[in-house]
């Protein structure tokens, strides 16, 4: 394996351990330091991208409610069906298109709608990628035109 696609798969396991994690923190309140070394100590994190875990981790509960604010927007008619899973998914996405524009639009959908189809409920990759698709154009309109 080269070492982008190490990368890539340390990533993804980042994000997936980050959607847990995030799960975890808005069902339970626990403390974000008492979820991460549960996480860093029993989850295997430390075999991903430990630090984009802890970006994840760290970043977005802080800024929930602003992240929430740009991809409900797109939601409309599904309040009801954002279930947290589908929450978090969104806000890892939403995260990644603001604060990381080196990462394309389409690997944030992509990854996005793939943690959908493993976490999510059957329709929901559909739903995330029908909020993300928008979104796109509102946060990365000159890379989606390019």
């Amino acid at each position: 394996m080269n070492d982008k696609a190490r990368f890539i798969k340390k990533r993804k396991h980042a994000r997936d351990k980050a959607l847990q994690a995030l799960y975890q923190w808005q069902l339970s309140g626990e403390d974000l330091d008492w979820i991460r070394d549960h996480y860093l100590e029993e989850q295997g994190v430390s075999s991903g991208d430990q630090e984009y875990f802890l970006e994840l981790l760290y970043q977005i509960p802080p800024r929930a409610e602003s992240i929430d604010q740009l991809y409900r927007k797109y939601v409309t008619n599904f309040e009801d069906h954002l279930d947290p899973i589908e929450t978090n998914i969104l806000r890892i996405a939403t995260f990644e298109l603001e604060q990381h524009p080196e990462i394309p639009y389409k690997v944030v959908i992509n990854e996005a709608v793939n943690l959908a189809k493993t976490y999510g409920a059957d329709d929901s990759h559909k739903f995330v990628n029908g909020v993300l698709d928008p979104l796109c154009e509102e946060l990365r309109k000159a890379e989606k035109a390019g």
